[in-house]
């Protein structure tokens, strides 16, 4: 049985399709990485694509939906909250059901926000009120010290080198409250080489990072903010979900030797995975709770 070697190859073959870039390798090992004009057009692509499924922002609901969970820990009703690249609004909804809050979506694809605004009058009453506008984390077109709690997810990691991640960052905390919690929930070279270690014990190929993605390094994001941040928590949400569906899954896959697509997060087995306890450090994806000085 042939196993693909990307967790996400349904994105990598979009790429190839849509942009023409080659997905081979990650970041540093001489694999093409997209400027920021092409991961624009890979995410306008996408809002094009996908309309107001979860799958606009990636294809793993799962994870999409364990981000929602723990991220709406950290909210209170009456929040005044920042969503900083909601994408189509898909979890924007779900934190304003969560709580009642104020929580504005911002997206620099105006496709996206097409999309987010069509929910607004389609959706079921919400606890909270959702609003959304176009904006760019990197140059927020908003007041400072205005908000209770700055949501990002995974949308650091599409602003290229860091310096261009550090603006973003520091941008999303000049619009906090003192005292206000940045939450982000990004993907981390730190837990993509330990799941990709944990998979070579097992004679599975690396998983490979995105052509659009640069993920965090997580000792210097902590150490470079720590001027004007506090760190509150770092919840590897993720790392049981990656050890179920980037290595058990594939591995029983190649044992049985059955015809199953390893990268369909929709199998009940994802969605199993999904809800059991986190343990270890083997998620590429964390939720950094960070409070402002």
């Amino acid at each position: 049985m042939e196993l693909k070697n990307n967790a996400d190859d349904g994105f990598a073959e979009f790429l190839r399709n849509e942009i023409g870039v080659p997905v081979t390798g990650p970041a540093g090992t001489g694999t093409p990485r997209y400027d920021q004009n092409q991961v624009r057009e890979f995410w306008r692509l996408q809002a094009v694509e996908h309309g107001q499924s979860s799958a606009a922002s990636w294809s793993d609901t799962p994870v999409i939906d364990l981000d929602i969970r723990n991220i709406s820990n950290y909210l209170s009703d009456g929040d005044e909250v920042l969503d900083v690249g909601c994408a189509n609004g898909y979890s924007t909804m779900h934190y304003a059901n969560a709580r009642g809050i104020r929580v504005l979506g911002l997206d620099y694809i105006p496709e996206m926000i097409e999309q987010a605004g069509r929910r607004l009058t389609s959706g079921p009453k919400l606890k909270g009120t959702p609003s959304f506008r176009v904006g760019n984390i990197t140059a927020l077109d908003l007041d400072d010290g205005v908000f209770d709690k700055v949501i990002v997810t995974r949308v650091i990691i599409n602003l290229g080198e860091w310096t261009n991640q550090l603006r973003g960052i520091m941008e999303c905390v000049r619009v906090l409250k003192p005292g206000g919690l940045l939450l982000m929930s990004e993907a981390t070279l730190q837990g993509w080489r330990r799941m990709n270690s944990f998979r070579r014990e097992w004679n599975l190929p690396d998983i490979q990072m995105p052509p659009f993605n640069n993920y965090l390094n997580e000792e210097r994001l902590l150490a470079e903010t720590a001027g004007v941040l506090d760190a509150v928590d770092v919840v590897n949400f993720a790392s049981t979900y990656f050890v179920g569906t980037r290595v058990l899954k594939p591995l029983l896959i190649r044992a049985l030797n059955i015809d199953v697509d390893v990268a369909d997060p929709n199998l009940n087995w994802n969605h199993w995975f999904s809800q059991l306890p986190a343990a270890g450090d083997y998620g590429t994806q964390k939720l950094f709770v960070l409070r402002k000085r």
